[in-house]
């Protein structure tokens, strides 16, 4: 019985035993289990790694704000200056010099408000470039990357390296500036252009003003230019000679003068009593003898944007006789009116006056003062007076009727140029000056270099500016 009750004791005691390493195993494995089970670590970690990823998007997000707002400050200061110094161009005699410093100075105070560490890389600059007719900007500026810089980018540029940001501001005229433009030039070939380089000197302003103002497409808008040449007479292609002066005998002198009557200053159609007069050698006979002063190669031109004609009549230019201002007036009028298309095929045709984006406008050049006027035979009265013409045909001199002329034609919308080229006398001066839209409009040039000057300065006033890029 003692055997049987220790083994028994001893039986309970190893399972007691037993049970409590079965137990210690158990509780083991349970808190095994709960920390395998429990998910409070993992948000620490992932908030952790979510935070790193956070911090750098938000510093990459800081330095590309500032990239950002550093570029559109710097693009805009470079577009407002490009424009501040082609605006320049236009109102200056197309000094290039005074222009750049006015896009610099413009640019300087646009952009006063950007990131300081922006301007100690800025090489932004301007230049003038077609032919004086542009302003454009060139360099480039950086900015740092305080949070990029961890990586390596210690700086990023504002622009584009192929140079696809730079600003341009282009004088457009034409196509270009989405306008319709209608250019009359008269331009003086008589005998006291032959002085010295003076006729040269008118060849080049013309030609530059030519290349300025015709631009290549003009496919939806276009920009056109006629010449009137004059002296003692203005010529005409024979057709357009018949249809001015209802004369139709062949002649091989087709050369005009001055229109008598109601219509005298004014653009009203060519017809039966309204007629301008042919120049004519004789008074004795009933009919007129046709005659002319300029040759074939002096042919006034009507519009048209055929650069290669433009350039080719200018250069063409010789001398011939005095100063019949008020017949280069009124044709220089003529070519504009829409009342006088009837001359001239369908491309010279003048454009409707008012019609919508169009200007019409008149150059008048000339070296001295009006003293050739015709009698109502179509001859001169003799006179070459500047004061006193009884014997002409509208009972005035060449000046007055010039300035009657001018004034009807700014009645019409036409604006006005005028340019003098060492201009001799008072009168001379005020004749253009009376002609001209306004005092700027009007220019009184006492050398070639500032005849030059004075017809880019008018291509340059003629055009319109916007960015081409």
């Amino acid at each position: 019985m003692k055997f049987a009750s220790f083994s028994l004791r001893r039986a309970l005691g190893d399972f007691r035993k037993t049970g409590d390493v079965s137990a210690e195993r158990s509780r083991g494995q349970t808190v095994f289990h709960r920390f395998a089970a429990d998910s409070r670590g993992d948000v620490a970690i992932l908030f952790g790694i979510m935070a790193l990823v956070l911090i750098m998007m938000i510093g990459l997000a800081v330095d590309y704000g500032r990239l950002v707002n550093a570029r559109n400050q710097t693009l805009e200061a470079a577009d407002a200056a490009v424009l501040a110094g082609a605006r320049a161009l236009q109102t200056n005699g197309g000094d290039q010099a005074a222009a750049i410093k006015v896009a610099q100075a413009f640019y300087k105070q646009a952009v006063q408000s950007r990131i300081s560490t922006v301007s100690n890389s800025d090489t932004i600059n301007f230049a003038v470039t077609d032919n004086g007719t542009a302003v454009v900007s060139q360099g480039n500026a950086s900015i740092s990357t305080p949070f990029m810089s961890v990586a390596g980018v210690k700086t990023l540029p504002l622009l584009h390296a192929n140079g696809s940001d730079y600003a341009k501001a282009v004088l457009a005229v034409g196509g270009n500036a989405e306008l319709n433009l209608e250019v009359s030039m008269m331009l003086d070939i008589t005998g006291s252009m032959g002085l010295g380089t003076k006729l040269q000197d008118m060849k080049s302003a013309a030609t530059d003003l030519i290349n300025i103002v015709v631009w290549p497409d003009q496919s939806k808008y276009t920009s056109k230019v006629a010449i009137v040449p004059f002296a003692y007479d203005v010529r005409l292609p024979s057709t357009a000679f018949k249809n001015a002066t209802g004369y139709t005998a062949q002649t091989s002198s087709p050369c005009v003068v001055e229109r008598m009557g109601t219509q005298k200053y004014t653009d009203a159609a060519p017809q039966s009593g309204q007629y301008v007069m042919v120049h004519s050698s004789s008074s004795k006979k009933a009919s007129p003898t046709p005659t002319c002063n300029l040759t074939s190669s002096a042919e006034a031109l009507p519009l048209t944007s055929d650069k290669t004609a433009l350039t080719s009549k200018v250069n063409g230019l010789a001398l011939a006789g005095s100063t019949a201002g008020h017949i280069g007036t009124a044709w220089a009028w003529y070519m504009l009116s829409p009342n006088w298309g009837s001359l001239w095929a369908s491309t010279s045709m003048p454009a409707a006056y008012n019609a919508p984006k169009l200007k019409k406008i008149a150059v008048l050049m000339t070296d001295g003062e009006y003293n050739t006027q015709y009698t109502s035979k179509g001859v001169t009265d003799g006179s070459y007076s500047l004061t006193s013409c009884p014997n002409a045909a509208n009972g005035v001199c060449s000046s007055a009727q010039a300035v009657s002329q001018c004034a009807a034609m700014k009645a019409k919308g036409i604006e006005v140029y005028t340019v003098g080229f060492m201009l001799d006398n008072q009168m001379a001066v005020d004749t253009l000056s009376s002609c001209a839209t306004d005092a700027n409009h009007f220019y009184n040039s006492t050398t070639g270099d500032a005849l030059k000057a004075a017809f880019r300065d008018i291509a340059l006033k003629i055009s319109t500016l916007y960015l081409s890029q």
